[in-house]
């Protein structure tokens, strides 16, 4: 007498489930990783669009932007323009009509922080600027963490 039943044993459909299990966390955990150097790609895209705008402002004014410890991208840090600096609203030659903000979740610290240098400048006296910004992972040669930019590049 044959047996002719067909199908799966028990431990086959354990062992295609263990499998599959698997294979869903390893694409998760790559996922999560490609999405966190996605945002620290956006934040050094970010920093380097408003080194670009202060080198603008600064060739048209002979000075940077006042301002210290300004987070960008926030309420009254959205644009960047000739007669307002770091403001709300633009007035006059606009050099950034959206000042980016930095992406979700923050890395550490968080936000994009500027400050003009000296801390204690006034119209024309802004002869420099940091930006400080954090990144989640190591990208494009910089390390997790926080880091500088300025005129000179980002630290």
């Amino acid at each position: 007498m044959k047996n002719n039943k067909k199908g799966f044993t028990l431990i086959e459909l354990l062992v295609v489930i263990a499998i599959i299990g698997l294979l869903a966390t390893l694409s998760v955990v790559a996922l999560n990783n490609a999405r966190m150097k996605s945002r620290d790609a956006k934040r050094v895209s970010d920093i380097k669009q408003v080194q670009t705008a202060l080198e603008l402002y600064f060739v048209d004014q002979n000075s940077y932007p006042t301002g210290s410890a300004t987070v960008l991208g926030s309420t009254g840090a959205d644009t960047l323009s000739s007669t307002s600096g770091f403001a709300s609203a633009a007035a006059g030659t606009t050099y950034m009509g959206q000042v980016p903000a930095e992406p979700t979740p923050a890395a550490v610290p968080a936000g994009y922080v500027y400050s003009a240098l000296p801390a204690s400048c006034t119209g024309t006296a802004c002869t420099g600027y940091n930006l400080v910004f954090g990144l989640e992972g190591a990208t494009g040669g910089l390390t997790s963490g926080a880091h500088t930019a300025n005129a000179n590049g980002i630290q």
